[in-house]
């Protein structure tokens, strides 16, 4: 009786309740993502505070997005044994858990661990509250519903490094993890308010606990080896056995899923070839938004010198766009094949990514800001176009699965892409160090002018004739440091280019399955 007291009554309007409940997904959506892409803007500071490395720091974005990764394949069990209003009052409720956790962590290692736990909790909010919004549209307009679902999904991440800059600066890192908790808090609220219970007849289905064992021994295994690889070696037996494990978990887990009886992913969604090529895209589209985002504000701070405020606010023009541009794209993907919107979009992102790859330490504010936009604005139409691609050609049936594994596929890209560009970034900043530091040699007119300007520096800063040499080759050394880094991040925003180039193969083999299908 308690349960059926908290659902809104039958004659509520139609108009009215779908308002309410398009609130609450959305809600509970800004509230899991404004700490996917928020911890980047402190970063540098959380790096300095205790003393940890870039391969290090990374698993503050790499262990939440792993950890996303691995829930969301949990949405269709949750909403059988929970029903949507527990099941995300839950979840939300270890988010809020997870948030206070990290802004008390003594060292990095509980940091890690709160990141994980609201990564866990996300994971489920996400795809939870897309199905959410997308039942409470009907067929219709429900590339509508996937563009105005997508602008607190966007506008979120957009404000949020700005306002977490803010914080950074004049309170500490610290607070950019309490900004998701009042979001939550009324997430949860509005969720025992308006949505519906347990809809499920008779007991619990079971869980897949194996499936999900065998899904996480082979993100941490696959995502431990590529981050520790650059510290071990590649060739080290360490990483071996860590691929290994990987490759063993991940084989063993397509097995057990396509035997199991009830499986956490039912992998008939993939026999939908416009699912499958959706997939792709999505994994590529993942990779590409959250592994550039990832790079953007530390490039920022770190090579041009920005306060964590300045790099907050130089993805807002970008997110704001991308947030306007939601709901255009998502009634585009109602009226256009949503196949021929993916090219549209993904098109017009690799050249963001290519203009963004020439960025230097000199590229002024809006420039930089300008280009980051022209990508976002382009995923403003992609987003809704792949949404609707994936879930329109599912039966009933399969929605809530398809639903989970559609946002599984696009986070596994989102962890891979992190990973993968720090790893890179690592590795091209060494490779351009070495090129650089063997041309700083006394044959060089260049690096010999360079120490020239240096002494003279010291000497008028006063400091004695014994120092002027050791100066001036520390700061040639900082320089050469500085101009390799810069050229790390430049191939990274090329490799996002070559991914996006790439994935015009899967959107074409998506546009010709979706034109069969409707034949």
């Amino acid at each position: 009786m308690a349960e059926a007291a908290l659902d809104p009554p039958a004659s509520t309007p139609g108009a009215l309740r779908q308002t309410i409940v398009s609130i609450t997904a959305v809600t509970a959506a800004v509230a899991a993502v404004l700490p996917g892409t928020i911890i980047n803007v402190a970063i540098p500071d959380i790096m300095g505070s205790f003393g940890i490395g870039q391969i290090e720091a990374q698993w503050l974005a790499t262990g939440f997005f792993a950890a996303m990764t691995a829930t969301m394949l949990l949405t269709d069990w949750v909403v059988k044994v929970f029903g949507q209003r527990m099941g995300l009052a839950l979840a939300m409720a270890i988010f809020v858990a997870g948030a206070i956790l990290g802004g008390i962590s003594p060292d990095a290692d509980l940091l890690v661990l709160s990141r994980v736990l609201q990564g866990a909790a996300a994971g489920v909010v996400m795809p939870l509250s897309m199905l959410i919004m997308f039942e409470a549209f009907p067929p219709s307009a429900r590339g509508l519903a996937m563009g105005l679902f997508g602008v607190g999904v966007v506008l979120a991440p957009a404000i949020g490094p700005l306002v977490g800059g803010i914080l950074i600066d004049a309170l500490g890192w610290r607070y950019v993890f309490y900004m998701g908790v009042p979001v939550a808090s009324l997430a949860i609220l509005l969720a025992l308010m308006v949505l519906p219970g347990r809809q499920e007849k008779g007991p619990p289905p079971g869980f897949d606990w194996i499936g999900f064992a065998l899904l996480a021994a082979f993100l941490v295994a696959l995502l431990t080896g590529l981050s520790n690889g650059q510290i071990d070696g590649w060739s080290s037996e360490a990483s071996f056995w860590r691929f290994a494990a990987a490759l063993a978990a991940g084989i063993a887990f397509v097995f057990w899923e396509r035997h199991v009886e009830k499986p956490m992913l039912d992998l008939r969604l993939f026999a939908n070839t416009a699912f499958s090529a959706a997939s792709v895209v999505a994994f590529i589209f993942g990779a590409g938004l959250f592994g550039s985002t990832y790079l953007i504000p530390i490039f920022a701070q770190t090579v041009q010198g920005m306060s964590a405020t300045t790099a907050g606010l130089l993805m807002l023009p970008a997110g704001v766009a991308m947030a306007a541009v939601f709901p255009f794209g998502g009634r585009l993907a109602d009226l256009v094949s949503p196949g021929w919107l993916c090219v549209f979009g993904t098109i017009v992102f690799a050249w963001s990514c290519w203009l963004t790859a020439q960025v230097d330490i000199g590229t002024d504010f809006w420039t930089f800001a300008i280009w980051i936009l022209i990508g976002r604005m382009s995923l403003g139409v992609l987003f809704p176009a792949l949404s609707v691609a994936a879930l329109a050609v599912l039966p009933p049936h399969l929605m809530a699965q398809g639903s989970g594994a559609s946002n599984f596929v696009r986070q596994l890209g989102g962890a891979f892409g992190v990973n993968l560009l720090a790893i890179m970034l690592e590795r091209r900043s060494a490779y351009h160090a070495d090129a650089l530091a063997l041309t700083q040699h006394p044959g060089n007119p260049a690096t010999m002018d360079w120490i020239g300007r240096g002494m003279e520096m010291a000497a008028r800063a006063g400091l004695g004739e014994p120092q002027h040499l050791p100066l001036a080759i520390y700061q040639l050394g900082r320089t050469v440091w500085l101009q390799a880094y810069m050229l790390g991040f430049r191939d990274g925003f090329l490799i996002t280019t070559a991914a996006f180039v790439i994935s015009l193969l899967p959107c074409l083999w998506l546009v010709r399955t979706l034109a069969l299908q409707r034949r």
